[in-house]
């Protein structure tokens, strides 16, 4: 599918599995094989510019695909930026990167040295096309997010892979993620480490007000737009639906989740049951048994290791690169994009109905055998790990959890 510029979207012919918000096109793509052709047609197709973030860039398969396709778009005359978080891509030595210099495109590393900001996270994950078209969602580029693993390159047969998802969007609403792209390029590339720029730079950062509203989590004193928006949104609600890989809210947030459903609205959480990161599933767990008392469904999804980060409250719907933890609401820098739109948020249940197809129901009972004395120390330990540490760090601390 061609990039259309956005004055020239209305013109499209109706097309399976996209809809039209405000003049604008979207479309969820969650297959893994869905998602690598929407990122690699994006990437191919690009006549101007392409911008990039992600927290995990790997040397792979993948990323070394990726990065051929750059350093082509840099030779056919695209201007071509990417950043990534130091941290998250610590796998990939810096000279991976060097092809995709010396073809001319702009490459920066998110808070790089130990600085007041390093252990702030820079979690976002974006691809934009011509400031008119985006990919974002959850996934990073390596191979166990596309389902391919070393040395063959052919899709997974133990399925390690993750389950994720994406949104593609092109029309007016991407410019303004390009405009916050620009403000966080010019962080980097002026400031980068410096924690008090980065605090006013999330503080000031404007999301909309309409039926898009491009919200910025980040280290702040005071709530961030993401935190606010989704803590409003469970006050008034009366169904949520959440999909999250990492589930540890502080308080607050799990009061407001149990209010909803205490109050007679519905509530249904779908958690990993398999999981590369044994400490955060231990950290949800240690949940459970409150959500449980206060008439909230609950599942843990079984086929593969879950990643995907969507949440539905009524009408709205979040998608983006948050999990539903304190690191996520509160520290790392998250990027999730709310849309107010009643037949997108039932076409996004719709997904969220084929994975609680394929996952377990945690009935009380079944959360009481698993509620022995050990796991709930397990569970506790967890749960301060997990909204302390990076991700990277705490997939060392499995517990005996791992499946």
């Amino acid at each position: 599918m061609e990039n259309t510029p956005a004055h020239n979207l209305s013109k499209r012919p109706e097309e399976p599995g996209w809809f039209d918000v405000d003049g604008n096109r979207l479309r969820l793509v969650r297959a893994a094989d869905e998602r690598l052709t929407a990122l690699v047609n994006m990437l191919e197709r690009a006549d101007e510019s392409l911008k990039l973030f992600f927290y995990m860039f790997e040397d792979d398969v993948i990323g070394r695909k990726i990065r051929a396709l750059l350093v082509s778009a840099c030779e056919r005359g695209v201007a071509v930026e990417m950043m990534i978080d130091s941290f998250g891509s610590n796998g990939a030595p810096r000279a991976f990167f060097d092809p995709l210099v010396k073809a001319g495109g702009k490459f920066r590393v998110f808070s790089p040295r130990f600085s007041t900001s390093y252990f702030v996270r820079n979690h976002q994950k974006m691809i934009i096309a011509d400031d008119c078209c985006a990919l974002i969602g959850g996934f990073n580029i390596a191979d166990e997010y596309f389902a391919v693993h070393e040395p063959s390159g052919k899709p997974d047969e133990n399925d390690e892979s993750w389950e994720d998802l994406g949104l593609e969007i092109k029309g007016p609403e991407v410019a303004n993620l390009a405009s916050y792209y620009r403000l966080l390029s010019n962080w980097v590339y002026r400031n980068n480490g410096n924690m008090r720029s980065l605090r006013r730079m999330v503080r000031r950062w404007e999301a909309g007000s309409g039926r898009f509203q491009w919200l910025l989590g980040g280290p702040s004193n005071r709530l961030s737009r993401w935190a606010r928006a989704i803590k409003n949104d469970l006050e008034k609600g009366s169904r949520l639906d959440l999909v999250t890989a990492y589930f540890s809210p502080g308080q607050g947030l799990l009061r407001r989740i149990g209010g909803l459903s205490k109050r007679g609205g519905k509530s249904r959480i779908i958690l990993p049951g398999k999981t590369d990161n044994g400490a955060t599933m231990g950290a949800s767990r240690l949940l459970y048994g409150y959500l449980l008392k206060r008439r909230a469904h609950l599942f843990e999804f079984q086929p593969r290791r879950l990643h995907t980060k969507l949440v539905v409250v009524d009408d709205a719907v979040y998608i983006g690169s948050a999990n539903f933890d304190l690191r996520s609401l509160f520290i790392n820098v998250e990027m999730m994009l709310r849309i107010d739109d009643a037949g997108f948020a039932d076409h996004a249940r719709s997904v969220i109905d084929i994975l609680h197809e394929q996952s377990e129901t945690i009935t009380p009972e079944l959360h009481k055998s698993r509620r022995t004395l050990l796991n709930r120390l397990r569970w506790t330990i967890s749960y301060f790990l997990v909204n302390t540490l990076d991700y990277r760090v705490t997939r060392r601390f499995n517990f005996g959890f791992l499946k």
